[in-house]
């Protein structure tokens, strides 16, 4: 980062992926690769990416509001197992080298990607099968969880498509959950790299400021927009950055 300039980029990538996020998309695929374009290392950016993302957590509370209404019960129930997940993504990625992560993200991006892409087809093959399935419902979350406090691309997406095959198929209400639940795991996450690794509060602040913004709006998009433009424009900025990081690592 060189400025002011650089801030106010950071800023509206952060109104963009806010809004991309938490309408069902894959926040991280916009507000990531614009950090690394002002010149944040990727150990360094996934770092002020995770901490940042806290911002979307109250915005889409409020913004989803008729959606999240008599989930109370369900979301305690919940918020402590995508808690917990996040805690050990977090732990995994402060024991790994920041050189090992960069041979890492090109296919964690890629991976998130087509998680989005094959999320109707997922929905649509198991979702007789696992409705209401405790065990399935529990180890997808703790190991989605933990994903998104490692890296995150595409975890809000994994969520959204567990949700919708064992919780509920509306895809407003699922999407609505998924926001809360991202949430939960990127709080004790991003407490940990505050505690443990230093932060670029440079680039956190106007992301963060971006990002609540963004998230105030996505839910409101996620009534109206159909998803599959959404789920296609995603998911082929992410594989594109995919193959720009395998090609040329940050």
């Amino acid at each position: 980062m060189t400025g002011v300039l650089d801030e106010v980029l950071i800023a509206a990538a952060g109104v963009l992926a806010g809004i991309v996020g938490t309408a069902g998309g894959i926040t991280s695929l916009v507000s990531y690769p614009a950090l690394l374009a002002v010149g944040v290392p990727a150990f360094a950016a996934n770092v002020v990416n995770n901490v940042a993302l806290v911002a979307c957590w109250p915005g889409s509370a409020l913004a989803s509001r008729p959606e999240l209404e008599g989930s109370r019960p369900w979301l305690r129930r919940w918020t402590w197992v995508a808690a917990a997940g996040g805690v050990a993504g977090a732990a995994l990625l402060l024991s790994t080298p920041s050189q090992a992560f960069g041979r890492i993200v090109p296919f964690l991006v890629a991976a998130g990607s087509l998680a989005l892409l094959a999320q109707p087809w997922i929905s649509a093959r198991f979702e007789g099968r696992v409705r209401g399935s405790v065990p399935v419902l529990f180890t997808g979350l703790l190991a989605v969880s933990a994903y998104n406090g490692y890296f995150g691309a595409g975890s809000g997406v994994m969520i959204l498509s567990l949700l919708l095959v064992t919780v509920d198929d509306h895809m407003a209400r699922a999407n609505a959950l998924k926001n809360m639940l991202v949430g939960a795991s990127s709080v004790l996450s991003a407490l940990a790299f505050i505690i443990f690794v230093p932060v670029d509060w440079r680039a956190v602040i106007p992301l963060s400021i971006g990002l609540l913004a963004g998230s105030t709006i996505g839910p409101r998009v996620a009534r109206r927009l159909p998803a599959g433009v959404l789920r296609w424009l995603a998911a082929l900025l992410g594989l594109g950055l995919a193959v720009k990081l395998w090609v040329a690592p940050a």
